[in-house]
């Protein structure tokens, strides 16, 4: 049980990732921006680390628009109404006296992981460049299994689990989430015979 909750907790449930950045003098990945200390690829790599909720089914532009000299945070992003930067003080790169750093990020909902490659569309135009998205809110999941003891009988497993996510949902809404997932794909199986579907089991709690 701990160890499918850890899996579903890593890889299903739902949350928000940016998908392609766009950022104004840059054509490529591999290229450097004039006046700001970071090349794009470290730029990519901060982004990536963004935190953030999103208020709506359809993908969202956000926007940063910064003039030199400046340290720029994940606070300078423009968003409106349907999207909250949670990890305002993540750093994305400093600019020069006189420079300029202009960029559009996209953000959709989705869920797990997804590889640069599938977010390209064959229409993007030149310069959007498609990143890794990590849709997953939850960081991190340790589980620990113990014997326990209930009045006389010392015959009982205790689950404990530690739930570390980005700020976009708290650890216990994850846990049920993730629990909520497990039970509608293992209702497949016990819908197979009306005899399983029917029977009543003892549940200890």
């Amino acid at each position: 049980l701990g160890n499918s909750l850890r899996r579903i907790l890593l890889s299903s449930l739902p949350g928000a990732a940016i998908t392609n950045i766009q950022i104004d003098g840059v054509l490529h990945e591999f290229s450097t921006i004039k006046g700001v200390r970071e090349d794009v690829v470290q730029i990519i790599l901060n982004i990536k680390g963004l935190a953030l909720k999103l208020f709506a089914e359809e993908e969202k532009t956000l926007e940063i628009d910064i003039t030199g000299p400046a340290t720029v945070t994940a606070g300078d992003i423009i968003v409106d109404s349907d999207v909250e930067i949670l990890n305002k003080d993540m750093y994305i790169c400093t600019v020069a006296e006189g420079a300029t750093f202009h960029a559009r990020l996209t953000v959709k909902p989705g869920r797990g992981y997804v590889q640069a490659d599938e977010n390209k569309k064959e229409d993007m135009p030149i310069g959007v460049l498609p990143v890794d998205s990590i849709y997953t809110p939850v960081r991190k999941v340790n589980y620990q299994v113990e014997n326990t003891r209930v009045g006389r009988r010392d015959d009982f497993d205790k689950l404990t689990m530690e739930i570390w996510t980005d700020g976009s949902i708290i650890a216990q809404e994850a846990l049920s989430l993730a629990a909520k997932i497990l039970t509608e794909h293992l209702d497949i199986f016990v819908n197979l015979t009306d005899e399983a579907k029917n029977a009543e089991i003892m549940v200890e709690k």
